[in-house]
């Protein structure tokens, strides 16, 4: 497997790990999200200064209204860290290059 394919596979079994807690293994609940958050992402949660960060991502990422996270709806939570990432990846390698 490649590189990526790696990536997309750790993805998609941390998802799972965590929404198969519960017995549901489809989604996400509030729960299993915070229990993922802060095994999976604590640097993220560590620089938010809102004690109700779990709740708003659940409240944005959530399309369906049904309280829980489906593969699809945790996806753009990636996305959008990544792409946070990738900025200041690419602000340190300009620094790097002065």
């Amino acid at each position: 497997m490649t590189d990526l394919e790696k990536c997309m596979e750790s993805l998609i079994v941390i998802f799972h790990r965590y929404a198969d807690e519960d017995g549901d293994g489809k989604t996400l609940s509030k729960k299993e999200l915070k229990k993922l958050v802060e095994n999976e992402l604590p640097t993220f949660l560590k620089t938010q200064n809102n004690p109700k960060t779990v709740d708003c991502i659940l409240k944005d990422l959530d399309q369906n209204k049904d309280q829980k996270l489906d593969f699809e709806e945790f996806l753009p939570l990636v996305a959008g860290l990544s792409m946070a990432c990738e900025k200041c990846y690419m602000l340190h390698q300009k620094k790097g290059k002065k």
